[in-house]
């Protein structure tokens, strides 16, 4: 499993990354985690609004920072 943090790099994404470790960490698994700054590769995604959250290249969520628990159901949503 691959997530991906999009952003510019700010204290939201900070935020949104330390929330998907915590969900990995809740729910049991481990996954790359990387943050992408390039705004090429973050239109390329469509996203419009950060931060975003992208497993396996696909957009689970933009815009805002999710909860550990927002993070683990839509990990777990995804059939991860």
């Amino acid at each position: 499993m691959h997530i991906e943090i999009l952003g510019s790099g700010c204290a939201r994404c900070h935020s949104l990354e330390a929330n998907v470790h915590k969900a990995l960490q809740l729910l049991g698994k481990e996954a790359q985690v990387t943050a992408v700054t390039d705004m090429a590769q973050i239109m390329a995604y469509g996203v419009l609004s950060m931060p975003a959250l992208v497993v396996d290249g696909k957009v689970l969520a933009s815009g805002r920072v999710l909860s550990p628990d927002e993070v683990k159901r839509a990990l777990v949503n995804a059939g991860i």
